[in-house]
């Protein structure tokens, strides 16, 4: 998706924990002819830190215009079942962490009366599933969440879009394997823009994942406990 930015050239602030990775991601933005203005290295899991993201964008941007929230992890389920250390992480990382920054931007474009806040979750949020319930409760919550700060913003003209992805070939699904269902990111960041650009309020990348969860939802909860979802 930043790539499809500095394509058009945007001007954009990177936040990311590795400071590796997001100067890798800097130079190549920039050789694209990104305008980078300014980034910033941090765990989202440091609560403290989330007011400095908004006022070192601020600094650098002036005006905001668009959040887009991009982080997560994929834990192990069996580990997450035997140990409520790994459970209580994979919330910090997928939930907890987004209600922290969400409610500071929030705020913030609230003032503004303007703006777009954009949040990756995913479809394994739209039902409890035994093979990763821990991540979709977390995903499902943070749904419920974008749902209610959507309702509460659309007075002051502020769009927030719930992006639910399927499968997406990336490193945090490298221990999965492929299938048919599985999406290309490049397939899913112009679906992500597109979104974004048209003011949605929430989608499913790519489409196909809406019909299939729609049949996912509506089967009784007594058939659907025997199948191995």
């Amino acid at each position: 998706m930043a790539k499809i930015l500095a394509d058009r050239k945007d001007n954009l602030f990177l936040v990311g924990r590795d400071p590796l990775k997001v100067q890798a991601v800097r130079k190549d933005l920039e050789i694209r002819g990104a305008n980078i203005k300014g980034e910033l290295k941090l765990d989202l899991n440091d609560w403290k830190r989330h007011e400095e993201i908004l006022n070192e964008a601020r600094k650098a941007l002036g005006e905001i215009d668009t959040l887009l929230v991009a982080h997560g992890t994929f834990r192990s389920q069996k580990a997450g079942e035997k140990d409520f250390g790994v459970a209580l992480q994979e919330f910090n990382d997928n939930l907890i962490s987004s209600v922290s920054l969400l409610t500071i931007f929030g705020n913030y474009f609230e003032l503004q009366n303007a703006g777009t806040i954009a949040v990756i979750t995913s479809v394994a949020g739209d039902r409890g599933r035994k093979r990763n319930y821990i991540y979709g409760a977390a995903k499902a919550g943070l749904n419920v969440f974008l749902q209610g700060l959507r309702n509460r913003l659309y007075a002051s003209q502020v769009k927030v879009v719930t992006i639910k992805p399927g499968f997406v070939d990336t490193p945090m699904t490298a221990d999965l394997k492929k299938g048919f269902l599985f999406a290309k990111p490049t397939t899913v960041a112009k679906g992500i823009v597109r979104a974004i650009d048209q003011g949605k309020d929430c989608v499913y990348l790519p489409w196909f994942w809406r019909p299939i969860l729609w049949v996912i939802r509506m089967i009784p909860e007594r058939f659907f406990k025997r199948t191995n979802f």
